[in-house]
This record gives C-alpha cells, sequence and structure tokens, in this order.
C-alpha cells in the first residue's frame, strides 16, 4: 500500500526517506538519526513493503519521516527531556561501536539493532545463525552484556539496564529451563526429595523459580556462593524415612566413613535478595 507523494509532504527541521526490513524498522532508523523516540516524529508510510516465500523480504519498505524541534516556550521540562534523549543517543553509540569492535576482532559478520526500551537498552546482534556470539548456555552473550553494560555507564547519567539477546535465544532457553523445572518439579512430588540443579546465573535462577511457584506442592530456593549458586527445588510434603531401617543400617555398617564435603558444601548462605520468586522475571542481571 502506498501513501501521496512525496512531494506533497511538509518540509520539517528534519526529515528524510528510509528503507528497511519492514515499516518498523524504519521508524526505528528515523529515531537513531533524529536522536528522538519514535512517538515525537510524524512518518508517511510510502511503500510497506513485499515478503517472498519463507518470510523473505522481496521488497523494502519505504517510509517518510519529520521532527519539528519544540520552540523554547516549552521552558524547562523539555531542557530535561531533551538531555535525557541525547543521553540515551550517546549510550547506545557506544554500545554499539564497542560491540562492533568486538564482533570484528572475533571475526563473526552481525548486524547490531538497537532499541531504546522504557526499562534501558535492548541490542539484538544477528549473528547469520553463528552460535559463536551465543557460546556455551549463552556465556559468551552474557559476557558481551556485562561488558557491554560497563562501557554504557561509564557515561554521565542515569543507571542503564543493557539487554542483549542474539537469534532468538533467550526466549529459546527460558522455554528450556521452564521445562526443565517442571520436569524435576514432577520428579521431586514424586519421590519426596529434593533436587539440587546445577549452577546457574540470577537471571535463569529466577526463571527456575518463577516457574515451580507455579507448580502446587514443591518450592524451590537458592543455595551457595556465586558463580556456583545452585537452585534447591523440595517437596512441601517430604516422606519421612523408616528411622529404624536406618538405624539398623548405621550398626551393621561399622564405624562412621570420614565426611570429606567442604565447609562450602554443607554451610549454604541465606538465599539473596534477586532470587526473590516475587522479583521481576527480567529485573537487572548481576553477572
Amino acid at each position: 500500500m502506498k501513501s501521496n507523494d512525496v512531494s506533497e509532504m511538509i518540509p520539517m527541521d528534519k526529515c528524510g526517506i528510509f528503507n528497511g526490513k519492514s515499516v518498523d524498522d524504519c521508524k526505528r532508523k528515523a529515531s537513531e538519526e533524529f536522536g528522538v523516540p519514535v512517538e515525537k516524529i510524524s512518518f508517511n508510510v510510502i511503500d510497506e513493503g513485499k515478503k517472498g516465500l519463507f518470510g523473505k523480504v522481496k521488497e523494502e519498505a519505504r517510509v517518510w519521516a519529520g521532527y519539528n524541534f519544540p520552540s523554547a516556550n516549552d521552558g524547562p521540562s523539555f531542557i530535561e527531556e531533551n538531555k535525557k534523549e541525547k543521553e540515551i543517543k550517546d549510550k547506545m553509540s557506544a554500545a554499539k561501536g564497542y560491540l562492533e569492535k568486538v564482533l570484528e576482532k572475533m571475526d563473526i559478520e552481525s548486524e547490531i539493532i538497537l532499541t531504546s526500551t522504557d526499562s534501558g537498552i535492548f541490542i539484538d546482534i544477528d549473528s547469520k545463525g553463528s552460535g559463536a556470539v551465543i557460546g556455551r548456555r549463552g556465556e559468551t552473550l552474557d559476557s558481551l552484556q556485562y561488558l557491554t553494560s560497563l562501557v554504557v555507564n561509564r557515561i554521565e547519567g542515569d543507571y542503564t539496564r543493557v539487554s542483549i539477546d542474539s537469534c532468538g535465544y533467550r526466549g529459546k532457553r527460558e522455554e528450556t529451563l521452564r521445562a526443565l523445572a517442571k520436569k524435576i518439579s514432577e520428579k521431586v512430588l514424586k519421590s519426596g526429595r529434593s533436587t539440587t540443579l546445577e549452577p546457574m546465573n540470577p537471571y535463569e535462577r529466577r526463571i527456575i523459580h518463577s516457574a515451580v511457584s507455579e507448580i502446587e506442592g514443591v518450592s524451590s530456593k537458592s543455595v551457595g556462593e556465586e558463580p556456583y549458586r545452585k537452585v534447591v527445588i523440595s517437596s512441601d510434603n517430604p516422606k519421612k524415612r523408616d528411622s529404624g531401617k536406618k538405624n539398623s543400617k548405621k550398626k551393621s555398617e561399622g564405624p562412621r566413613s570420614l565426611d570429606l564435603k567442604t565447609s562450602f558444601e554443607k554451610d549454604y548462605k541465606k538465599p539473596r535478595p534477586e532470587d526473590d520468586i516475587h522479583a521481576g522475571l527480567y529485573g537487572k542481571i548481576e553477572l
């Protein structure tokens, strides 16, 4: 679907025509170019574009975008708002520049797409199917996210949360973890015995806690020290062991064997605040 002729579009302080994979992609490019949120820009869709087989782009979308600078009469509120817009633009530029250099050194061909959100900056790395950006269980992706956050927050201003994803990995990983939580919970309900999962970062532990909280009869908590902190899933009605059989077994086994477990394995500290199941699923990640 096409709009009126481009020549009929009203000239503005900033304007131009943007091409992209979709109309939303064109709007995002205009927002980055003008340095203001999408909501403050006027748009006129010239061509919505076309997609061929398997969702591939056959013809790119084309969108006219225009923006007028607010007048000085808008007062201090505009000045403060404009300052924040410049701040987030500078941070997005720093994040993109840093990631481009790192990925170039890693010899990974990629496209970096940044979006300003209410919670911070979301970055999607299209690595052309390369798993090198993600790494084993997302370890490389988490590291890139942590380092990029350090770079971004060196710039003066409020703390900005940085989230990085690649090829939809975060969503797929969440599905896998929720399925794992359900499977282990069912096992714990049948056996009545607690199960300790492998070490996970705070983000992944929150997903497990959230999934377990939806299952009746089981509960979860985190134990241990970072980076080996783990989730323990327990039954709310654990099965009682036969004390008589247990005592007779001990007597038949003779002297008690030496316990070689370290104090680290024995003395777990109390769960940390970030492990609270009521915490936001996508809260700030401390890696």
